[in-house]
């Protein structure tokens, strides 16, 4: 039988030929950080002249609280809100729940019962979920993988995504072990801190549809 064939995002975007490359390759989700200390940071102003016609546009947000989130939201026409900091589901039911990617750490858990803990606490208050890499709150862009046989294990009440250093080269491991609803490209398919790469990207997505229709 066919794996399900994930949803592609791809994440700090900061140049519209490279979101053009993204979806003109497939994906559904176009990601922009609005956090200054990222090398992929942008500002709303600046992501809302970039055209993602028919994909959903989100904005990961680490810092800032439920008031800002929404004015950067209106200002950057976004759809969903990922919540890749310390929010919480209070803001999350201000913003509306139905626009919140929950950003979630499995190392930070420490545990597949913590982590079950975590999915279960947000799924009132998410649309999807985000699974990264790193043990600290608000990392994100390190090239760091995750130890993907653990969601097995684990029940997700809401669709997730698969993020942390996803690639060509790793795509076949991560996805002959887990069945995310969605891959999160971003570091792994660059040349440099926000400039994706076509040929990566492309490389990526072929590898995904590979694994999808091996029986």
């Amino acid at each position: 039988m066919n794996k399900k064939l994930p949803f592609i995002k791809v994440c700090g975007q900061t140049h519209a030929g490279t979101v053009d490359a993204s979806l003109a390759l497939g994906a559904r989700y176009v990601g922009f950080i609005f956090h200054r200390s990222s090398p992929r940071s942008i500002t709303p102003e600046r992501a809302a002249a970039i055209h993602t016609h028919f994909a959903a546009r989100v904005g990961v947000f680490v810092r800032q609280g439920a008031e800002e989130i929404r004015r950067i939201m209106q200002v950057a026409h976004l759809d969903y809100a990922q919540l890749h900091g310390a929010q919480t589901p209070e803001d999350a039911e201000q913003i509306g729940v139905d626009r919140v990617i929950r950003t979630i750490w499995p190392e930070h858990c420490g545990s597949e019962a913590a982590l079950q803990k975590e999915l279960d606490k947000w799924a009132p208050f998410c649309a999807m979920y985000l699974l990264d890499a790193g043990a600290n709150v608000g990392c994100g862009g390190t090239g760091q993988c995750l130890n993907v046989e653990q969601f097995e294990r684990v029940h997700f009440q809401r669709p997730w995504i698969l993020a942390g250093g996803v690639n060509a080269r790793n795509i076949p491991h991560l996805l002959a072990h887990c069945s995310p609803d969605g891959i999160d490209l971003n570091s792994g398919v660059e040349l440099a801190p926000g400039l994706k790469d076509p040929v990566k990207l492309l490389a990526a997505v072929h590898a995904c549809r590979a694994i999808a229709l091996q029986i």
